[in-house]
């Protein structure tokens, strides 16, 4: 592959191959690597964001203990199962 830098660019990387004792080609291959790792992070704006939101959210989560959630959690199944607007489906059948 060929690429064309600019010069500080360029500059930066013979400055670095020479302080660490490694040929150019290394350093470059390193700098890749190590970028291609933090793609997938988080940048610090998105970090703060989200650490923002968390704190807006976490105090309105309800106190309550996992056994009424439970309850809470069975009422709802149940009302689904009986067709969830007061009582269980019809048993009519439909004239065509």
């Amino acid at each position: 592959m060929t690429f064309t830098l600019d010069d500080a660019t360029a500059q930066r990387i013979d400055r670095t191959a020479l302080r660490l004792g490694m040929p150019k080609s290394g350093v470059v291959r390193e700098a890749i690597a190590e970028y291609a790792a933090r793609v997938g992070l988080l940048s610090e704006g998105e970090r703060v964001r989200m650490l923002e939101v968390f704190d807006k959210v976490v105090p309105r989560i309800p106190l309550r203990s996992a056994k009424a959630v439970d309850r809470e959690i069975a009422a709802i199944r149940r009302a689904r199962r009986e067709g969830g607007r007061g009582g269980p489906p019809s048993t009519k059948k439909r004239a065509k």
